[in-house]
């Protein structure tokens, strides 16, 4: 039998599910997920193989119109998998009617790749809900394919996953066939931290944070990890610092949990906060979190 592989690249509006589809398509939790939007800031990939196929999937920053120079790197992403994809995955909230943007919409509709439109959150609205957005969308896009889904508990991905492996082209596998994603432990451990952030804060600070592992040290038993928090102003370190440390104090323990299942080992981390003056405005900042 011929070998099949390609990317399969998930679009949607912020909060749409696009993180958790990825994580329940790959069967491991390679997104972060909270329902504040803009939690996925960078293209990740989670890779699934099989002895005949090698199914790619990418997940992408929500879909908006950018405000600040931070959600124009997060929107080239977006164009770069658009420009790759072998089949696009447009994640959409059953619940949420809020409309794509429209730069972004455009270039959907002239892709040459199949389109699989998932109505998410099925679980949560009406049949009739789900009749009225099908029609509404096969409107809109006549060639998609259209498909109810949750992705929380897994309604209908096996059949997504069925018609994604048919819709594949031949090809060899672009990676190992034990390797599953694109990125390194250091980014998952930053991330494992932001999510922290996005929980545990509110207001504008998630929004301008990044975090960044500057020291990874393993041995059989402990991994040290010193990492820091960056932010674009004072007013900004104080406020995740807290009253005599407590934030980041509490950060750190919520942190170090899900750390420590991540990499199956006891975890002392650190954190420290930094002052990096409006760095998401600034194209030399940009460059140095990897946005540009």
């Amino acid at each position: 039998m011929a070998h099949k592989a390609g990317y399969v690249n998930i679009f949607g509006n912020p909060n749409a599910g696009k993180s958790t589809l990825m994580n329940a398509l790959v069967g491991e939790r390679i997104s972060i997920v909270t329902s504040k939007a803009q939690t996925t800031r960078h293209r990740i990939l989670g890779i699934v193989n099989g002895d005949d196929y090698q199914v790619i999937y990418s997940d992408t920053p929500g879909i908006l119109k950018p405000r600040y120079k931070l959600q124009e790197g997060m929107m080239s992403f977006i164009g770069e998998a658009l420009s790759d994809a072998d089949v696009i995955l447009l994640v959409v909230d059953l619940s949420d009617d809020t409309p794509m943007a429209e730069e972004t919409f455009a270039k959907i509709r002239k892709t040459k790749a199949p389109l699989m439109i998932l109505l998410n959150k099925c679980d949560l609205v009406s049949p009739e809900t789900i009749a009225a957005k099908t029609e509404e969308w096969k409107k809109e896009l006549p060639a998609a394919e259209l498909f109810a889904v949750s992705a929380l508990k897994g309604t209908n991905l096996e059949k997504i996953f069925g018609r994604i492996i048919a819709l594949l082209p031949e090809h060899p596998g672009y990676f190992p066939k034990d390797q599953l994603t694109d990125r390194s432990e250091r980014f998952f451990i930053s991330e494992i931290v932001r999510e922290k952030i996005l929980l545990n804060y509110h207001q504008e600070i998630p929004y301008s944070v990044e975090v960044v592992v500057e020291e990874f040290k393993e041995n059989e038993t402990l991994v040290k990890i010193r990492a820091n928090i960056f932010v674009s102003r004072e007013t900004q370190k104080a406020i995740l610092i807290g009253n005599k440390g407590s934030a980041i104090k509490q950060l750190g323990i919520d942190s170090r949990a899900d750390i420590e299942k991540f990499l199956g080992k006891k975890v002392f981390l650190e954190l420290f906060v930094k002052v990096d003056k409006d760095w998401r405005d600034t194209e030399k900042g940009l460059r140095r979190y990897g946005y540009l």
